[in-house]
């Protein structure tokens, strides 16, 4: 059951909300005159993620704001290939108030954690140059500190991976066909191919794995679940990427017959025929084309669902919780995301919306948005990158996001602050002013 969200604080942000509607906005209406006027409106990139509570405490009100704050393993500071960056990444997770750090441990099908079933390459050559495990160490040092530490994972997104163990292990029937039945495997440079290069475009290059596809959940549920045993100490997993492809402009599903959508390889139609007794579509929407995107986003679902049993099985109390697109309309209709019915199930301790923006009009509307939704398990993430050259006006977003009365906030990134000094000055005085 959804836990009733607390009281909005009107007051905190009175002065800041002029002529923005205060009715609660519903879940599924109006889709397509929303995403319309949204379309530019937020730069959403991250591979990026947020923090969980305490496995032991439950998320609520009753609790402080947390604080987030993302870890790149791939990017300028890399501490888990640089132990000795970890002591600078704590000092400034300290001055921010951070209570809780989304380190990244696999990306691309690559782990940055002991593991026999993703390429470990990374996290030996690590292993080997630090002569200890640099994430055991990494969480010691976090928890001496009083931060929670989760494991960041790029769920099915393999950039340009094309010798990831699960693709080799799997085949190309675990990658991504579009609607008109090619292959990603095929696409020139990870882009679309011609002519829908000419008015297409995919918001996020990369080879994808189909979560319908057969074996694909399992698989990856056995890897992090690999993770959550190694890895006893861990307060959580955090899991990003864990939706369909994204395609500029955004299609509305698969009834409407605009737009480019995925799912569609054979495998994975067979694998619907044979559960529904329904044709799957390819090409033209049919009249299975309603069944067909309930059932392609139930397969998002259950992949959440596995992942969350099998590290619970190994490690029944770790926080699980997801960076997701911050429109919920959106996610769920154009890339199969219902992370408001996530947290309704409770497959997630909390989301954190990528709320990645420079329109501040929009960034309070959406604040605004997510009371109805699950206030009380909802950290806004903050796209502070975004202000390297006006870390005012990060600092006012973080203050804007911590009046929003939300159950946490979460900043990306560490190398962001660590790139431009004077960000993470902005964002340490708004820190030290509201303590």
């Amino acid at each position: 059951m959804r836990k009733r969200p607390p009281s909005f604080n009107a007051a905190a942000l009175a002065s800041e909300i002029v002529g923005i509607p205060a009715a609660r906005r519903a879940f599924i209406f109006g889709l397509l005159s929303y995403s319309l006027a949204l379309v530019g409106a937020c730069r959403s990139t991250v591979s990026p993620p947020p923090p969980a509570s305490s496995p032991a405490a439950p998320q609520g009100s009753s609790h402080a704001p947390r604080v987030g704050l993302w870890v790149l393993c791939e990017g300028s500071q890399r501490v888990l290939e640089h132990p000795e960056r970890v002591a600078h990444l704590l000092a400034d997770a300290s001055r921010l108030g951070v209570t809780d750090l989304f380190v990244q441990v696999y990306r691309n099908g690559r782990a940055w954690f002991d593991s026999s079933a993703a390429d470990a390459a990374p996290f030996v050559a690590a292993r080997d140059a630090a002569g200890e495990d640099p994430l055991h160490a990494l969480i010691s040092a976090a928890h001496e500190r009083g931060l929670r530490v989760h494991a960041w994972v790029n769920v099915l997104s393999l950039g340009s991976n094309r010798e990831a163990p699960v693709l080799k292990d799997l085949g190309p029937a675990a990658v991504q066909v579009d609607r008109r039945g090619r292959s990603m495997l095929d696409y020139p440079q990870l882009e679309l191919p011609a002519p829908d290069s000419q008015f297409l475009r995919l918001g996020t290059p990369a080879l994808w794995l189909d979560p319908g596809a057969p074996g694909v959940a399992q698989r990856l549920a056995r890897i992090f679940a690999q993770l959550a045993a190694r890895y006893p100490e861990l307060d959580g997993v955090h899991l990003d990427y864990i939706r369909h492809p994204d395609v500029l402009p955004f299609s509305p599903g698969s009834r409407f017959d605009v737009g480019l959508d995925y799912g569609y390889g054979a495998a994975t139609r067979a694998r619907f025929t044979g559960e529904t007794g329904l044709p799957a579509p390819l090409g033209p929407p049919g009249a299975s084309a309603n069944a067909w995107d309930a059932w392609r986003r139930g397969q998002v679902t259950a992949l959440v669902r596995a992942i969350r049993d099998a590290v619970r099985r190994e490690q029944p109390t770790l926080a699980i919780s997801a960076a997701v697109w911050p429109f919920p309309e959106r996610s769920y209709f154009s890339v199969y995301q219902d992370w408001p019915g996530w947290l309704d199930d409770d497959l997630l301790d909390f989301a954190v919306p990528m709320l990645y923006t420079t329109d501040d009009r929009f960034f309070l509307t959406e604040l605004r948005a997510y009371h109805g939704i699950a206030g009380d398990r909802i950290w806004v993430g903050l796209g502070s990158w975004l202000f390297a050259d006006a870390p005012d006006r990060a600092a006012n977003q973080l203050r804007r996001a911590h009046a929003a009365g939300l159950a946490g906030v979460s900043l990306f990134s560490h190398d962001a602050f660590a790139e431009h000094p004077a960000l993470l000055e902005a964002l340490v005085d708004q820190t030290a002013r509201e303590r």
